[in-house]
């Protein structure tokens, strides 16, 4: 068995400062841009076997911003303050679609574990209530944290420094 090799920082031009990543995080990064890898887990919820992924990840429902079609990605739950409220997190920031959707539309469905399409809310946290629950993730998960964070970094070609996040509140919603 090879060691994973040692991350340095790279400087690049107009990016911040980056980190090579073992292998590990380079495999990580190639699931995060590769479509079907990413999508795997909605054909798992929407088989009625959620509850096999556990309860750190959910599948949201929502609207097309344009389309108005229903959509769906499976997200990791970062916290969990109350029963019913997860926030969730955007790695690719403001531009990824299922954020923008929201934005134009904050009535979801969340599917996590056993239970099914329940009716939510998107509440879009501020950027100190995201560095907050952030730093908090980084303590409870420190591995997953900087896996996460080598992933983000190279499949997007920037450092992380600020993630969205959105809260969503199960209860009254969409019909």
């Amino acid at each position: 068995m090879t060691m994973p090799k040692i991350a340095r920082p790279v400087r690049r031009r107009g990016q911040g400062t980056l980190t090579r990543m073992d292998p590990l995080s380079a495999a990580g990064a190639w699931i995060l841009r590769t479509r079907w890898l990413v999508r795997a887990p909605i054909a798992v919820y929407r088989a009625g076997l959620g509850r096999l992924l556990g309860s750190r990840v959910l599948m949201l429902e929502h609207r097309g911003r344009t389309s108005g079609r229903t959509r769906f990605v499976c997200l990791e739950v970062v916290e969990r303050s109350t029963p019913d409220t997860m926030v969730v997190v955007s790695g690719f920031g403001e531009r990824s679609q299922w954020y923008q959707n929201l934005r134009a539309r904050p009535e979801c469905f969340v599917s996590q574990g056993r239970v099914r399409r329940a009716r939510a809310t998107a509440r879009f946290l501020s950027d100190g209530e995201a560095a907050t629950i952030l730093a908090r993730y980084q303590q409870r998960r420190p591995a997953d944290w900087r896996m996460l964070k080598a992933a983000l970094e190279r499949a997007t070609g920037r450092s992380v420094t600020h993630l969205p996040m959105v809260e969503l509140v199960l209860g009254p919603g969409p019909r």
